[in-house]
């Protein structure tokens, strides 16, 4: 992996770890709803100028129903569940429930697509996962905070569909055009409730997290994250899957005191290894994941001729498998 490879790598493992912490400080003056409508207006008020200075707003929006449907099931309802889930529930909790995501794409994958049975190594996966769900809820869930987790498991669902949505409907349009679509629609379905439900006086960390969660881990995330495609290819991109659980669990015990008892350890473990054999193609199929074609935030939109000596950005080889990448 190249010096800039590992870089954004590592920037990812940490932005897409620390949503989990920065969501459980400011649902404490935020409403869900609220929160939701802030984190995706900031992010469309940076990345919507991007895309419709790159022309990539027009294909995405002619498609309005598919994309209706991905941002309801990808943004509008997991992230105002997991921002009500963490009312109660340790963000390190919610991070390690959230973890499963890669293991239920699998099986939703494999239902949807008919594809070749799991095999031994995708249904010992399966049953090592549900194992470690069953860990953390026995061990670290109290029967107050049950509502929370059935909230968790919908948007692990929701995680898990998404990107099964994008790459039937949307496979074909610009990736970052999607994005910024999705976000603007998501903040204008919110945006009655987040406008008449505003927090009185929040402090000033409670705010800062709040645009942390838009500017961050939502606007920057999603560029690196192409770049980071592009550079590295969707397949170690995918990696990152199994590294945030850990940042947000370490960030969760550090900064706000959250227990990491045995069955914290102990499902952590067997989710991630869950969701690494669910997950990990037969040796005998094809590497090449299925997906939408390949793209990068760094290509030109084709209006003409690129300049004669030009430097061209290498496209990446495929994108991620669908249920592979969940952002929190």
């Amino acid at each position: 992996m190249s010096r800039r490879g590992a870089l954004l790598f590592g920037a990812m493992c940490l932005i897409w770890g620390i949503p989990y912490l920065l969501i459980k400080v400011a649902v404490r003056d935020f409403s869900p709803g609220t929160l939701v409508f802030f984190r995706t207006g900031i992010g469309a008020a940076l990345l919507l100028p991007i895309a419709a200075f790159r022309r990539e707003l027009h294909p995405v929006f002619a498609r309005w129903r598919p994309l209706v449907g991905y941002t309801a099931v990808e943004l509008a309802v997991p992230w105002l569940l997991l921002s009500k889930a963490e009312q109660r529930l340790p963000s390190s909790l919610t991070a390690l429930l959230v973890a499963a995501v890669p293991m239920v794409g699998a099986l939703l994958a494999w239902i949807v697509h008919a594809r070749e049975p799991l095999g031994v190594r995708g249904y010992a996966g399966m049953l090592i996962g549900l194992a470690g769900v069953a860990a953390l809820v026995g061990f670290d869930v109290s029967g107050a905070s049950g509502g929370s987790v059935a909230m968790v498991a919908i948007v692990v669902v929701c995680y898990a569909t998404g990107p099964l949505i994008l790459a039937r409907t949307l496979a074909d349009l610009p990736p970052l055009g999607v994005v910024a679509a999705s976000l603007t629609l998501c903040s204008l379905g919110y945006a009655p409730f987040g406008l008449t439900h505003l927090p009185t006086a929040p402090p000033a960390r409670v705010l800062a997290s709040v645009v942390v969660l838009g500017v961050v881990c939502t606007a920057l995330a999603f560029i690196l994250f192409f770049y980071l495609i592009a550079e590295i290819g969707p397949v170690r991109a995918t990696v990152i899957t199994y590294v945030n659980p850990a940042v947000a669990v370490v960030l969760g015990v550090a900064f706000l005191g959250e227990s990491f008892g045995f069955g914290t350890a102990l499902g952590f473990v067997l989710i991630l290894l869950g969701s690494f054999l669910a997950t990990r193609p037969a040796r005998h199929l094809a590497t090449r994941p299925a997906g939408r074609p390949a793209t990068t935030l760094a290509r030109r939109p084709a209006t003409g001729p690129a300049r004669r000596g030009a430097r061209q950005p290498t496209p990446p080889r495929d994108t991620p498998q669908p249920a592979q990448i969940a952002e929190p």
